[in-house]
């Protein structure tokens, strides 16, 4: 019964740190800014933290289930 919840956020998690990690390889690829008004190594390099962490908790939910 419990893993319902287990997967859904597992899920959530880990397809938001994908895509921000995707998205943000992509911006520095095109050497786009990542954030507006914030100096580009540090906004990527934090993206780059969250988009890490988010897909560390999406795997530790799965690893509830």
């Amino acid at each position: 019964m419990e893993s319902g919840p287990a997967i859904f956020a597992g899920t959530a998690f880990a397809l938001f740190g994908a895509v921000l990690l995707v998205w943000t390889g992509g911006r520095v690829l095109h050497r786009a800014p990542v954030a507006d008004g914030v100096n580009p190594a540090t906004a990527a390099v934090l993206t780059t933290i969250f988009g890490a962490a988010f897909l560390v908790a999406g795997v530790w939910c799965f690893s509830l289930v």
